[in-house]
């Protein structure tokens, strides 16, 4: 068996069969239900018919524009399509071994060219790259016509299954069913890139940062997957999963216990109020935030709307419809609504022919948002509209500056005109600027005037400061929000708040970590907004700190040079083992696998909880 120790990004335990994804290649494999056989031959036939009359298609083209000697080149892939020896071979995996559709033609492809390999004739040889083409177009078409191939076959896997994927990005993990799959690990990924986000949101267990997990493990190979530890275990012996699944039932119990807090006010041990947000994915999500204590929604991200359908079906009604849902499921409480945090690819707007690459620096965001008026209109009509039933409250993303603000509010006058000349009379809603570009930090004085509340972003502002991307595992080491620079920021938007007598929270991983919590309110920060199901562990911690104590350990952060100095000021202890490192153990030699412990068991995180 093998041992895998990752990031634990979102607790929990998984168990059942690995279904392997490799998103980079659009490669979904994993083994289908007895019953499910004849469609899955079906859908491969369906496919070579596809990719048939294209490739006459293409060939007919050529013809007319190259000459027919130049079409003939595509005879051998029209052949290959009919030969026996290569569909034929596909088929049988299909039937006999059960394989979905992509993996058979892929499996059968890659027999045929390692025996192409080894001839001597040059022409055989050469004929791999005809091959792959056509295991490319059949997979192509065995993905539905204008949807998402990965996300299609993901809704419709047989389960219980865990995915181990190379990526998986939030668009396709917010169209998984979850009640067929139990969990997920992936090669790449950190604790705050946003499928993380949304696995935590969902409550799915989920290891990150796996590095080749999806190229060592057999699809359908029994593996464990414990969220909080960190750990993937392949094939476990039965004794080994049964000691994995009593320490996490110890974690269930202790999550139970801190629930019981919710009813409790979130004051410090010197009776200041702090107020404690959730961050909501999805308008299901209002229920759990509620059960854990939310006071309200300090950040909903409206870009998950996209997930399961396009921009132009999103239109005002429906966006509407769902932000009064989420308004009103939250029972007169606050929700903060985020303008589309979103790229062009998502918008279906990218720029061919330009030769740009696309990148989260790239067109995004407000910047998209500014660029796409007629999008935005829509989405701040829609946002308005929904006002009058909840306390709404507009927020913009990746402000750089207080020009960008001010032109956002100019296109929420706009949309707010359009409305009255419908016979509307939309009421004026609070706009707020969210501050997770170093420019809007350092200018936060600027921007203040022109917002009536600053949320700082601390998962982009962390990455954007210190130049280590978030979604980069190889990063992390540099990924500090210790880092004096973001405690700095931190500070100095807190005290731009102050001046101007505006609320200032702070939002992201930063905010839901009860050991940086101590330091923050010694900041200043009263108001957090985290995952739903963080609240508990973080309003336990805010209930034993005095305020005094906390702002003596701020100043000594503030002093500090180093995020180790910060840590050891602080009384912060660096977790062990390193969950980031890559293993694997024989179960027979080593007894203690399956007794790895994880971050949040340090004995320090459990200090900080009071377990």
């Amino acid at each position: 068996m093998l041992q895998l120790i990752g990031l634990g990004i979102s607790p929990g335990l998984a168990r059942g069969r690995a279904l392997v994804v490799r998103q980079q290649t659009r490669d979904v494999r994993y083994r289908i239900l007895p019953d499910a056989v004849a469609s899955e031959c079906a859908r491969l036939d369906a496919a070579r018919a596809r990719s048939r009359a294209q490739l006459r298609e293409i060939q007919a083209h050529v013809s007319r524009t190259a000459g027919p000697e130049y079409a003939a080149l595509f005879d051998a892939q029209l052949l290959m399509l009919d030969d026996p020896l290569f569909m034929g071979r596909a088929d049988a995996f299909i039937r006999e071994g059960r394989l979905n559709a992509g993996w058979a033609a892929t499996k059968a492809a890659e027999d045929i060219a390692a025996r192409l390999l080894e001839t001597d004739d040059p022409y055989l040889r050469d004929r791999r790259g005809d091959l792959a083409d056509v295991v490319g177009r059949l997979r192509m078409n065995l993905r539905s016509p204008g949807r998402d191939g990965t996300a299609e076959l993901l809704r419709s896997v047989p389960g219980p299954c865990v995915i181990v994927a190379d990526d998986l990005p939030p668009s396709i993990a917010a169209q998984v069913d979850w009640s067929r799959v139990a969990g997920f690990a992936t090669d790449a990924g950190t604790r705050t890139y946003h499928t993380a986000i949304l696995a935590r949101s969902l409550r799915v267990p989920a290891v990150v940062g796996l590095h080749d997990a999806s190229r060592r493990i057999a699809p359908g190979t029994l593996v464990v997957l414990d969220g909080a530890a960190g750990e993937l275990l392949v094939d476990p012996p039965e004794d080994l999963a049964e000691r994995v699944a009593t320490r996490h039932a110890a974690r269930v119990e202790e999550e139970h216990r801190l629930v019981e807090l919710r009813e409790l006010p979130a004051t410090t041990a010197d009776g200041v109020a702090i107020r404690l947000h959730a961050n909501l994915e999805l308008p299901d999500d209002a229920t759990q935030a509620l059960a854990c204590g939310a006071e309200a929604v300090g950040l909903y991200r409206s870009e998950f709307l996209l997930a399961n359908c396009s921009i132009e079906q999103l239109t005002e009604d429906v966006q509407c419809a769902a932000y009064r849902d989420m308004l009103e499921r939250m029972q007169g409480r606050e929700v903060t609504i985020r303008t589309f945090d979103a790229g062009e690819d998502q918008l279906g707007r990218s720029s061919a022919g330009t030769g740009a690459l696309r990148t989260r620096l790239g067109l995004r965001a407000i910047r998209l948002s500014l660029s796409l008026r007629d999008l935005f209109r829509t989405q701040l009509r829609a946002l308005l509209r929904a006002a009058p039933h909840g306390r709404l409250r507009i927020m913009f993303p990746f402000i750089s500056g207080a020009d960008e603000l001010r032109e956002a509010r100019q296109v929420l006058a706009e949309a707010a005109d359009e409305l009255r000349k419908r016979g509307e009379s939309p009421s004026p809603v609070p706009v707020g600027a969210m501050i997770e570009v170093p420019s809007a930090a350092l200018t936060a004085d600027l921007i203040a005037p022109e917002a009536d509340f600053l949320s700082l972003g601390t998962n982009d502002l962390i990455q954007y400061a210190l130049a280590a991307d978030r979604t980069d595992d190889r990063m992390q080491q540099f990924y500090e929000p210790l880092h004096p620079a973001i405690l700095r920021m931190v500070r100095q938007v807190q005290r731009v708040g102050r001046r101007h007598n505006m609320r200032v929270s702070v939002c992201g991983e930063m905010a839901s970590d009860p050991l940086v919590i101590t330091i923050l309110l010694g900041l200043g920060i009263t108001e957090f907004s985290m995952t739903p199901v963080a609240i508990p562990a973080v309003k336990q911690v805010i209930r034993s700190v005095h305020l005094v104590e906390a702002r003596r350990i701020a100043r000594a952060a503030l002093r500090a040079t180093t995020p180790g100095e910060v840590k050891k000021v602080s009384g912060i202890t660096e977790p062990t083992p390193d969950a980031s490192s890559l293993s694997e153990v024989d179960a027979a030699k080593d007894p203690s696998l399956g007794e790895h412990r994880g971050a949040e068991e340090h004995p320090a995180r459990r200090e900080a909880l009071g377990l």
